[in-house]
């Protein structure tokens, strides 16, 4: 079955390999993506050639997920031209590193907006035409970070996806009974074939920043980046994310897994996960609300 699919932040990366990965699977994929007629111009042609050459349905859409009227435009536009919208796949996140204490709370806040709040904006935009069709998919990209092993100077980074995760739980039981299935793909920490390292934003204090860099914390990071890098296996590979996502999207109604790791480092969250989600479900079960662990067909 062909969906009618958008992925936000997918100008690179996890966002950009899975809108490839989709494309070709026989989906209509749009790309979301800020700056489409500006610094993403590149990456917008670069799309439109492999639509071209590989002869699938993938295009570019201006969403700057950081502001409601861009995200409201893109998928009303989507909608207009399709008549439906079937998958959302909340992708789009930033990344920071370094000491906690040498980012304001201002950096704090910006990374949660990016992480968090753009999910909400999404949703609020897409959910009134998946509910109103009575079936629908959104997929989280979340990070082994939020219950995983925890390396130091990435706290903004892993308190955002922490808060992301949270609220795709959340909203799985709030939409099950209208359709709306949701899966929550969970990467490790893949150090090479993203930019997500080389990417990452730094602290605004810079006085605190070398306070670390130059005390009892100095080799914290060089030794974590190091440990993290011997951690991950030689064949690795980012593209096992996408092909991850596209599994999920191709499953059939209501057999599609509400989470799924792909860690080949394996730090240990999917043991943690699978204890979290198995008390979440038994505290379902206990207050009567058993149906809501799995999406509910709608005619």
């Amino acid at each position: 079955m062909k969906n009618i699919i958008v992925i936000t932040g997918a100008s690179s990366g996890f966002g950009l390999m899975t809108a490839r990965a989709l494309a070709r699977a026989g989906h209509a994929v749009y790309a979301g993506m800020r700056e489409t007629t500006g610094r993403n111009a590149p990456r917008v042609a670069e799309m439109r050639q492999y639509a071209s050459e590989q002869g699938v349905d993938l295009r570019a859409i201006e969403m700057d997920v950081a502001s409601q009227a861009s995200v409201d435009a893109a998928i009303a536009r989507i909608i207009a031209e399709q008549g439906r919208l079937d998958v959302v796949v909340h992708n789009a996140g930033h990344m920071s590193y370094g000491p906690a204490e040498a980012f304001t709370p201002e950096q704090f806040a910006a990374l949660y907006d990016v992480n968090v709040l753009s999910t909400q904006r999404v949703n609020r935009a897409a959910l009134p035409q998946l509910r109103k069709q009575g079936r629908g998919l959104l997929v989280w990209v979340s990070s082994s970070s939020t219950r995983g092993g925890t390396p130091p100077y990435l706290a903004p980074y892993f308190a955002a996806k922490a808060g992301m995760d949270a609220l795709a739980v959340s909203y799985a039981g709030e939409l099950a009974r209208w359709g709306i299935e949701t899966s929550i793909v969970v990467p490790g920490a893949f150090t090479q074939g993203t930019n997500h390292f080389a990417h990452a934003g730094a602290p605004a204090d810079e006085a605190i920043a070398k306070a670390y860099a130059e005390g009892p914390t100095a080799d914290l990071s060089e030794v974590a980046f190091k440990g993290l890098a011997a951690l991950e296996p030689a064949d690795a590979d980012p593209q096992s994310v996408a092909d991850a996502i596209v599994a999920v999207v191709d499953a059939p109604f209501g057999k599609r897994p509400f989470r799924l790791h792909v860690d080949p480092s394996q730090d240990g969250a999917e043991i943690v996960n699978s204890m979290a989600d198995r008390v979440r479900a038994e505290l379902l079960r206990r207050i009567g609300l058993e149906d809501i662990l799995h999406p509910r067909a709608v005619s």
